[in-house]
């Protein structure tokens, strides 16, 4: 089944989430939270990560993880494979215990995108938005398996856990007057949670953060592209899937397309003019099914084709060509010049 693809580089920042199997809970008490955590410890002393938030839920957990060195991939599979040992073997239990591949999404490190902050907001919130404790009894500050006490005790923190990123994005220090402020300023965003009939609708942002494959702005989108482009090479396509592959695989096929005209002598501004089964349209079909694996509907749409289901018949019609006008359009277009 294809897979979506881990972007992995030195200095990369994620937003790490992962379910219990089914939804089961993968925490069924206190001493499994340390256990998870002081697995944590480990991972981050073996891979020199840095964590800039996480939170610990019932059945799944969210960390703002920072990888100084390109190890994502082998260092998630010793932290979920060794917590998974030691939670099975407290509760005699075997199997998997986590449901399917983990999400890891790049998160923009610009500063002046207010990405960081927004993500480190999400995990500290995430106990109040999905109303796992009583806000008339308790205050977020209580909750303990969240990195957001820690923030404001320094006292208590582990070495692997960094507030300077999160709280210099906002303006504050990691000082008494920074701490404060943060603490006013999460309790306001509580206030703002708890008094909003849809908890998980009040920042515009998280549904980004939910639904996205990044968070971040154009330009850190353009680099991720590039970064993926660079690990699918020697690569078959077609083993990945999810949004990032589908834009990168779009935007290699426009580059196709736009080579293509170049060779026939066709502006780009003429597609549109032709008819939809011009010769011209049917040979730059073919080129980009041959050369990319973009579904029918974006080939149609881009070079004005008509319905979706008429691009097999055109690159049928090509693919075939042994003489007449397809046939020398298609040897244009396999030229190297």
């Amino acid at each position: 089944m294809p897979r979506k693809p881990r972007v992995e580089y030195a200095g990369a920042i994620y937003h790490v989430m992962s379910r219990g199997n089914r939804g089961d809970p993968i925490y069924r008490d206190g001493r499994d939270c340390e256990t998870f955590l002081d697995t944590l410890d480990e991972a981050c002393g073996r891979t020199g990560w840095r964590i800039h938030a996480f939170v610990l839920m019932g059945n799944h957990y969210h960390l703002l993880l920072e990888t100084p060195e390109a190890n994502l991939v082998a260092g998630m599979k010793w932290l979920q494979g060794t917590y998974t040992q030691r939670f099975n073997a407290r509760h005699k239990l075997w199997g998997h215990l986590l449901q399917g591949r983990y999400k890891a999404i790049p998160v923009d490190r610009d500063a002046g995108g207010g990405y960081f902050p927004t993500v480190a907001n999400y995990i500290h919130l995430n106990p109040v938005r999905t109303k796992v404790f009583d806000l008339g009894q308790e205050k977020l500050v209580d909750y303990r398996w969240s990195s957001y006490p820690l923030y404001l005790r320094p006292s208590k923190r582990p070495e692997w856990l960094v507030v300077d990123r999160v709280l210099g994005a906002l303006g504050a220090g990691d000082d008494r007057a920074g701490r404060e402020w943060y603490r006013k300023h999460m309790q306001k965003r509580v206030l703002e949670i708890a008094g909003n009939d849809t908890p998980r609708e009040s920042d515009p942002a998280w549904d980004k953060i939910r639904r996205g494959w990044f968070f971040g702005s154009d330009d850190f989108r353009r680099e991720l592209m590039v970064r993926i482009d660079d690990g699918l090479k020697g690569k078959r396509a077609s083993s990945f899937s999810g949004e990032a592959i589908r834009e990168h695989n779009e935007a290699e096929a426009d580059k196709l397309i736009v080579q293509g005209l170049g060779k026939l002598g066709v502006l780009p501004g003429q597609l549109e003019g032709m008819r939809k089964g011009a010769p011209a349209k049917m040979a730059l079909a073919w080129l980009v099914k041959k050369k990319t694996v973009v579904r029918n509907e974006w080939i149609s749409e881009r070079l004005s084709c008509g319905h979706p289901a008429n691009i097999p018949g055109y690159v049928r019609r090509v693919e075939l060509a042994d003489g007449g006008q397809l046939a020398e359009l298609k040897e244009i277009l396999k030229s190297e010049d």
